[in-house]
């Protein structure tokens, strides 16, 4: 579950029922009414990752816009008689989609929010599982114009999905540096140290080893040998785990700008890592959050400021992937 901002979250019931509600609608077989960018049907060969990204939005036009601007996905309407849909892709690849978040989800309090789906082989045995490891199943899998899909939380109430049969996709996983793709998923929880047991038991995750040694801090994960996230223990003002997803973008300074212009803001960022890399947590103008993570231009490279630091400060400098802050420069 995602926060509608930085102290914000709604309720995994409103969630749950949202979610179940969108299912009802959306009960149809995938196989024989969805296709890809270019008509074509393919199976996604990834299990154990994450391989969709759904937003649930207010406004699927004004959502669609302002991602192909701020990241520079291509949309394309994916729309049926029984559900309205938005397809997002990076180049010629699908990536995630848009819809809409039902009315009377939205009369109980839910907001806007990215979720993302792993694949997995037996989605009946994998949401059996998810129950014995002490999670919840929110919605038991549904077919729906994606695939079959399941949403679920984890021990400690942190949502996401899991898909089967995906019908949107590329075959082979991508490289998390590709423009336009998810390059990091950072999950925010209530204990990280008790909860990787669970992700690890359930999609074969393994930790590895960070670069500046975040034992305490951060732990990074791997999938099928690729580092692809970490996890951390959550600040006191964050009162809900949550996963977040980075956003790949060729100049974080433009994309942040673009942001703020399209109506969205800048909650924390854009923050350098030693790496070289920036990173900036947003919300889009609907009040979903995300975050942008790429290069920073040469015109525009000044440092972050003591506030937009401030978050990693008090992970004794632990930023995003596991990598420290660069210090702030003496004036």
């Amino acid at each position: 579950m995602f926060m509608n901002d930085v102290a914000a979250f709604s309720s995994i019931a409103i969630w749950s029922a949202s979610i179940a509600q969108i299912a009802t609608r959306a009960t149809w077989c995938s196989a024989q009414s969805s296709a890809g960018l270019n008509g074509e049907i393919g199976l996604v060969n990834q299990l154990g990752r994450f391989a969709w990204y759904e937003l649930l939005t207010t406004d699927l036009a004004a959502a669609g816009a302002f991602y192909r601007e701020v990241v520079g996905w291509a949309v394309k309407d994916a729309s049926t008689t029984r559900l309205a849909y938005t397809v997002l892709a990076a180049g010629n690849v699908p990536i995630g989609g848009l819809m809409e978040l039902p009315e009377e989800g939205r009369r109980l309090g839910a907001t806007p929010r990215w979720v993302g789906y792993v694949a997995v082989d037996d989605i009946g045995a994998t949401a059996t599982q998810i129950g014995r490891l002490g999670g919840a199943v929110l919605l038991p899998p549904t077919d729906s114009n994606i695939g079959r899909v399941s949403v679920v939380a984890d021990p400690q109430k942190a949502t996401f999905a899991l898909v089967t049969g995906l019908t949107y996709g590329h075959r082979e996983p991508s490289g998390l540096d590709e423009l336009g793709r998810v390059g990091w998923h950072e999950l925010l929880a209530e204990d990280r140290n008790k909860i990787f047991d669970f992700y690890g038991e359930l999609f074969g995750w393994q930790k590895a080893s960070g670069e500046t040694d975040p034992a305490d801090l951060y732990q990074l994960f791997s999938a099928a040998g690729q580092t692809i996230g970490g996890m951390l223990t959550k600040l006191p003002s964050v009162p809900q785990p949550c996963w977040l997803y980075y956003f790949n973008v060729d100049d974080i300074g433009t994309a942040a700008k673009r942001v703020n212009d399209g109506g969205g803001r800048i909650l924390q960022g854009p923050i350098e890592l030693t790496d070289g890399c920036w990173i900036a947590r947003c919300a889009d103008p609907q009040g979903a959050l995300f975050a942008l993570q790429g290069a920073r231009g040469q015109r525009d490279t000044e440092r972050p400021s003591a506030s937009e630091v401030a978050w990693s400060a008090k992970w004794g400098g632990i930023a995003s992937q596991g990598r420290m802050v660069l210090p702030k420069p003496k004036r």
